[in-house]
């Protein structure tokens, strides 16, 4: 007993000396000089809804960086601003954050048009940066050090309504006429851009194209001028406010083509969902990039979105975080394995290790391409179908929120048209 006794003391002390370095580690890092990483972020504003999802996801981020002694022995501290869904507002947000907050590191901003704007400044000083969510944000300016954190690959203008069009024309009979419709910034512009040239490719008549101002505050007379024309889908690129103007306003204008959806942003947000309910009943959307289903279920993904949804009560925010958390928490993760990987804050040198490393990410493994984004495409089309109401339980519902394409993720076959179901 007397020798059982000692050996366990030694074990004991041992775990104890163990124990008292970590921590002495992790004192030493946190009491160091903390690692600086800017950003905007729309917390107000047509964007706001996503957003503050973001911003709570990169958060958790940090809080999981410093429990484990920070980034390169430093600690990870963020510094960001509200750019109110102001594309305006990105270039002296920037500034600041690189003249003015002296940070090490940047990040986003969030949304396409708001990166389309950020980029002039970064590009000019050479900087590094992963946007998050940007539809084909670095496709004209084409800028070395931009890297993209959505999953549209390397022709995303194209990629973004590509199931759309695949799902349309696999249907029996085929369609024969579309309208296409959207929001007038870049967000709107892009996906438009790429419906019209996958609507042409799959020899459809387009019937409408046109894109109306983001204040627009009712899309009554748009959803009337598509239903005059009576064509047998219809396409919409809408940020989340104007989703649901469009859906309430086909539903009182009885606009019921045999298919509707498209990037439908609002469709992603979880407080708007309750809002519309039964009435997004049969609209399909391209605009998802993570849903929860099994095959999404990469390494860290599910404690990711616990310890988001235990975050969320009480703020008033989106409850689950499926589309936009993941892709946050990811952009830092990317970020942190970068500089891990060079043991450098050079933007340059991370930019280079970026191009030429693959990541393994709460959203996957995958490597960058041209343009900076993802060199494989992973993208999916989900269906609402069966809302009765608008509790949460229906909207976390798989059978309500199926996966219509691609084969490898589909959970159920689209059903053309809704209203004949």
């Amino acid at each position: 007993m007397i020798v059982q006794g000692i050996a366990y003391a030694r074990r004991l002390a041992k775990t104890l000396v163990a124990a008292a370095a970590f921590a002495a580690v992790a004192t030493t890092a946190m009491a160091a000089d903390p690692i600086k990483v800017g950003f905007s972020i729309a917390l107000t504003g047509a964007n706001g809804p996503n957003g503050k999802q973001l911003l709570v996801a990169l958060e958790i981020w940090r809080d999981d960086i410093n429990a484990k002694g920070g980034l390169l022995g430093r600690p990870v501290e963020l510094v960001y601003y509200d750019d109110q869904t102001s594309p305006p507002n990105e270039a002296p947000i920037y500034t600041k954050l690189i003249n003015v907050d002296k940070v090490d590191l940047l990040l986003g901003p969030y949304g396409t048009n708001q990166i389309t704007a950020a980029l002039p400044v970064l590009a000019q000083r050479n900087l590094t940066t992963i946007g998050i969510l940007g539809t084909a944000a670095n496709h004209e300016v084409q800028y070395k050090n931009y890297f993209s954190m959505i999953s549209l690959g390397e022709n995303p203008i194209r990629e973004f309504s590509r199931g759309f069009f695949e799902v349309a024309m696999a249907q029996n009979p085929k369609p024969q006429t579309i309208a296409i419709v959207g929001a007038d910034a870049e967000f709107g512009k892009n996906s438009t851009d790429g419906a019209r040239a996958n609507a042409k490719a799959a020899g459809l008549k387009i019937v409408y194209d046109q894109r109306y101002p983001p204040t627009t505050a009712d899309l009554t007379p748009v959803v009337r001028a598509i239903k005059a024309l009576n064509p047998d889908i219809v396409y919409v690129a809408s940020y989340p406010t104007d989703t649901v103007l469009f859906v309430r306003a086909a539903a009182e204008a009885g606009l019921s083509a045999k298919m509707m959806g498209g990037a439908m942003i609002g469709l992603l947000a979880t407080p708007l969902k309750m809002q519309m309910g039964p009435l997004m009943n049969g609209y399909v959307n391209n605009a998802e990039m993570f849903i929860p289903a099994p095959s999404f279920n990469f390494p860290g993904v599910d404690a990711l979105l616990k310890e988001y949804q235990k975050r969320a009560k009480g703020q008033g925010i989106d409850p689950f975080g499926y589309g936009f958390v993941p892709f946050g928490y990811a952009a830092g993760q990317v970020l942190a394995q970068a500089v891990e990987g060079t043991k450098s804050l050079d933007h340059p040198k991370i930019a280079d290790y970026m191009r030429n490393n693959s990541f393994s990410t709460v959203v996957g493994e995958f490597r960058f391409g041209k343009n900076g984004e993802w060199a494989k495409p992973r993208s999916i089309m989900t269906q609402w179908r069966n809302l009765t109401g608008n509790s949460l339980d229906q909207l976390n519902n798989l059978a309500n929120w199926t996966i219509v394409w691609p084969p490898e993720h589909k959970s159920a076959d689209i059903i053309y048209p809704y209203q004949k179901q």
